[in-house]
Protein backbone atom coordinates (compact mmCIF):
# COMPACT_ATOMS: atom_id res chain seq x y z
CA UNK A 1 0.00 0.00 0.00
CA UNK A 2 2.91 2.31 0.72
CA UNK A 3 4.12 1.85 -2.86
CA UNK A 4 0.74 1.53 -4.60
CA UNK A 5 -0.73 4.87 -3.55
CA UNK A 6 2.26 6.99 -4.68
CA UNK A 7 2.40 5.01 -7.93
CA UNK A 8 -1.27 5.71 -8.56
CA UNK A 9 -0.76 9.42 -7.86
CA UNK A 10 2.33 9.53 -10.07
CA UNK A 11 0.46 8.07 -13.02
CA UNK A 12 -2.41 10.45 -12.46
CA UNK A 13 -0.24 13.59 -12.25
CA UNK A 14 2.49 12.91 -14.78
CA UNK A 15 0.10 11.37 -17.25
CA UNK A 16 2.67 9.00 -18.58
CA UNK A 17 5.25 6.40 -17.92
CA UNK A 18 6.50 7.94 -14.66
CA UNK A 19 4.47 5.67 -12.42
CA UNK A 20 4.58 2.49 -14.47
CA UNK A 21 7.63 1.05 -12.71
CA UNK A 22 6.16 1.92 -9.31
CA UNK A 23 2.88 0.29 -10.32
CA UNK A 24 4.64 -2.94 -11.27
CA UNK A 25 6.63 -2.92 -8.03
CA UNK A 26 3.46 -2.29 -6.01
CA UNK A 27 1.67 -5.13 -7.76
CA UNK A 28 4.47 -7.63 -7.17
CA UNK A 29 5.15 -6.57 -3.57
CA UNK A 30 1.43 -6.53 -2.76
CA UNK A 31 0.90 -10.02 -4.13
CA UNK A 32 3.98 -11.27 -2.29
CA UNK A 33 2.81 -9.75 1.01
CA UNK A 34 -0.70 -11.09 0.54
CA UNK A 35 0.59 -14.57 -0.23
CA UNK A 36 2.93 -14.44 2.77
CA UNK A 37 0.03 -13.41 5.02
CA UNK A 38 -2.20 -16.16 3.65
CA UNK A 39 0.44 -18.85 4.21
CA UNK A 40 1.17 -17.62 7.74
CA UNK A 41 -2.56 -17.50 8.50
CA UNK A 42 -3.01 -21.03 7.20
CA UNK A 43 -0.22 -22.55 9.31
CA UNK A 44 -0.78 -20.54 12.52
CA UNK A 45 -1.94 -22.58 15.50
CA UNK A 46 -4.51 -21.07 17.81
CA UNK A 47 -6.39 -17.83 17.42
CA UNK A 48 -6.07 -14.19 18.33
CA UNK A 49 -4.13 -13.51 21.49
CA UNK A 50 -2.12 -16.74 21.41
CA UNK A 51 1.08 -15.07 20.22
CA UNK A 52 1.19 -16.95 16.94
CA UNK A 53 0.85 -13.90 14.70
CA UNK A 54 -2.69 -14.52 13.50
CA UNK A 55 -3.62 -10.84 13.60
CA UNK A 56 -0.41 -9.80 11.84
CA UNK A 57 -0.95 -12.43 9.16
CA UNK A 58 -4.52 -11.29 8.56
CA UNK A 59 -3.35 -7.68 8.39
CA UNK A 60 -0.57 -8.63 5.94
CA UNK A 61 -3.10 -10.45 3.78
CA UNK A 62 -5.49 -7.49 3.72
CA UNK A 63 -2.84 -4.81 3.15
CA UNK A 64 -1.10 -6.93 0.53
CA UNK A 65 -4.30 -7.30 -1.45
CA UNK A 66 -5.04 -3.57 -1.18
CA UNK A 67 -1.50 -2.76 -2.34
CA UNK A 68 -1.81 -5.16 -5.26
CA UNK A 69 -5.16 -3.64 -6.23
CA UNK A 70 -3.69 -0.11 -6.14
CA UNK A 71 -0.71 -1.28 -8.19
CA UNK A 72 -3.00 -2.92 -10.73
CA UNK A 73 -5.11 0.22 -10.97
CA UNK A 74 -2.01 2.37 -11.46
CA UNK A 75 -0.73 -0.04 -14.12
CA UNK A 76 -4.05 0.11 -15.95
CA UNK A 77 -4.02 3.91 -15.85
CA UNK A 78 -0.43 4.04 -17.11
CA UNK A 79 -1.38 1.90 -20.09
CA UNK A 80 -4.34 4.12 -20.84
CA UNK A 81 -2.25 7.31 -20.86
CA UNK A 82 0.49 6.06 -23.20
CA UNK A 83 0.81 8.08 -26.40
CA UNK A 84 -0.61 6.23 -29.41
CA UNK A 85 1.82 7.19 -32.04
Amino acid sequence: MAIGWPALRSVRHTGGNGGRRGAIVALVVGLTGGLNGAVKLAVADGGLGTGNGVFGAALALALGLVGAALGGLALTRSRRTEPSG
